[in-house]
């Protein structure tokens, strides 16, 4: 069986998996939309007041997506600045792409 013939690769699909059980919620996707074109980095407050979603349940967010590097965090003093991460969000291949075998980006390489 060739390589295009079997599933993924186990690394990948982990990868992935835990790409799509960040994007798995509304307000995540909300989240990564805003910032994806705002195009600057966004203070918690800024994105509170962006999205109507309270500083708690934004932060909580934030998190999730920042372990999967969707976000960045630039620490500035005490405050805390969000951006997306363009290299991550660009090799995000889509679910038909993983599901139907087409070809996906290389493994992520989201720095």
């Amino acid at each position: 069986m060739g390589e295009m013939d079997g599933p993924l690769g186990r690394a990948e699909a982990e990868e992935y998996a835990s790409w799509f059980r960040a994007l798995a919620d509304a307000t995540r996707i909300q989240i990564v939309s805003l910032l994806a074109r705002r195009r600057r980095p966004m203070s918690v407050g800024e994105i509170v007041a962006a999205s109507g979603v309270g500083q708690s349940t934004v932060s909580h967010h934030l998190k999730i997506l920042a372990e999967v590097r969707f976000v960045l965090v630039d620490r500035r003093g005490a405050s805390s600045l969000y951006r997306i991460n363009d290299k991550c969000v660009s090799c995000f291949p889509t679910a038909a792409d993983v599901v139907m075998g087409n070809p996906v980006p290389a493994a992520p390489a989201c720095d």
